[in-house]
């Protein structure tokens, strides 16, 4: 416990914080600061090169944004020739995702079993780590668990700072095949420590893929469908890459310039996408959704649900920030490729769970908030993956607990294959300069003082 002196000292100190910590807003204009490393027409400085992933959504004409169809591409392939490639031979796709982002090619036949081999041969824990670094030591948020085991692993790799390649490929691959493993079982110790529920632990199946793992081993009996499986694969080949300016990209770029250990990478990265601007955006929508069906008594009437959502809009209701989650994206602008087909594989799933209704009000979701913005300020806006991702994973009975850490287990693909590429290709250390703003100021004795 702290004293009561004691906490007189500590909200003074907070009090110098704010008061002594605060930058003139004045001056990021007068000094032309690109705040959010963005340009004053909202593009992003560029300040580096890639080959893993590259994001479209509109064209600079006379310094203006002109709307185009949104497309992603995974090394150069559009993400809808690759999730086209691998349903119509109906298998998971996001193991052939991992290679592509990691290697730079798509596999053939022997390599990808090959790979799906190595990948489960890796994806249980060491011996008596689930017991002592997780269950033992449980938090009550799976991201700050996540984050944390990564160091914890740190601690038992015999060469852990060697960045050499052939070292980074294999701590890479050990950390994309336990990120599964590490979240179901964290979550595990949440709930049994925090919540009071029943404790399971399946281990990891080395014959399934990421998706099939995920689901056998956050369920109590262990089963699930086909068609479950396949729209989680879908979800996380949709999650595995977004440029390397995203903010847990470009901060793997930031901390692997440094010559840092791939775990302490990997932590950053997680740490930055535990932001809830970053990647906690689809429990927002998720949220949003209950507060809907709490406040609209027919939300199947589309006029009923366009007032509300106005409402929301104008800062009336749920939490009066003005904002649709799940509606609008810094680069898309027309459509988001991954809510689009993410979309139609949730609709199937919906059939399959008897969800329909709830699907359809997703999908008047974001007609009706096309309408308003269009109505209302003459602006296009499109769905992105959150408002179809968090549809998904409540069809799927997974705990809202686990949709960031899911979007991590996805990611970690992206963030390795961006480390690599910084380490081989750009050997400088990342240091963006800041302006200081203070004035001189004359050193004090503590006696004047």
């Amino acid at each position: 416990m702290i004293s009561e002196s004691n906490i007189k000292t500590l909200n003074k100190l907070i009090e110098h914080a704010k008061e002594n910590n605060k930058i003139n807003p004045t001056y990021y204009d007068l000094y032309d600061i690109k705040r959010g490393l963005r340009n004053n027409n909202g593009t992003g400085v560029l300040v580096g090169l890639t080959e893993v992933g590259s994001v479209h959504g509109y064209v600079i004409e006379d310094d203006k944004k002109i709307p185009r169809e949104g497309k992603l591409f995974y090394r150069g392939i559009e993400i809808n020739e690759i999730v086209n490639g691998f349903q119509e031979d109906k298998r998971y796709g996001f193991e052939e995702t991992i290679y592509l982002l990691l290697f730079g090619k798509l596999p053939n036949k022997k390599e990808l079993d090959d790979f799906n081999k190595l990948l489960g041969s890796m994806r249980n824990l060491p011996s008596g780590f689930n017991e002592n670094f997780i269950l033992k030591l449980p938090s009550k948020d799976v991201m700050n668990l996540l984050q944390r085991t990564i160091l914890f692993l740190y601690s038992l790799d015999d060469n852990p700072d060697d960045i050499s390649i052939n070292n980074i490929v294999k701590q890479s691959l050990y950390l994309i095949a336990r990120f599964p493993t590490i979240i179901a079982y964290g979550y595990q110790a949440k709930v049994y420590n925090y919540d009071n529920k029943s404790l399971f632990i399946h281990p990891a199946r080395e014959d399934y893929s990421t998706a099939e793992n995920i689901l056998h081993m956050s369920r109590a009996d262990s089963k699930f469908t086909r068609i479950e499986a396949e729209v989680l694969d879908l979800s996380l080949v949709m999650h595995a890459e977004h440029g390397g300016g995203n903010n847990s990209a470009f901060a793997t770029h930031v901390v692997s310039s440094s010559g840092t250990d791939t775990y302490s990478a990997i932590a950053t990265a997680v740490g930055s996408l535990k932001g809830p601007k970053h990647g906690g955006a689809n429990i927002k929508v998720r949220n949003m959704i209950d507060n809907i069906k709490e406040n609209v008594k027919n939300y199947s009437n589309k006029e009923e649900l366009k007032k509300y959502l106005k409402q929301i809009l104008n800062k009336e209701v749920f939490d009066k920030q003005g904002l649709i989650y799940g509606m609008g994206h810094a680069i898309y602008t027309i459509s988001d490729p991954r809510a689009m087909l993410l979309k139609e594989k949730a609709r199937e799933l919906a059939i399959d769970k008897n969800a329909v209704k709830e699907f359809e009000l997703y999908e008047n979701i974001e007609l009706l908030t096309k309408e308003i913005f269009l109505e209302q300020k003459n602006k296009l806006i499109c769905a992105n993956v959150d408002l179809y991702s968090g549809f998904v994973y409540s069809m799927l009975n997974i705990p809202q607990e686990l949709y960031t850490p899911l979007f991590a287990t996805a990611r970690i693909a992206s963030w390795c294959a961006h480390r690599i590429e910084q380490i081989l290709s750009d050997k400088k250390i990342i240091r963006p300069a800041y302006k200081n703003v203070s004035s001189i100021n004359k050193y004090v004795k503590l006696k004047d003082r």
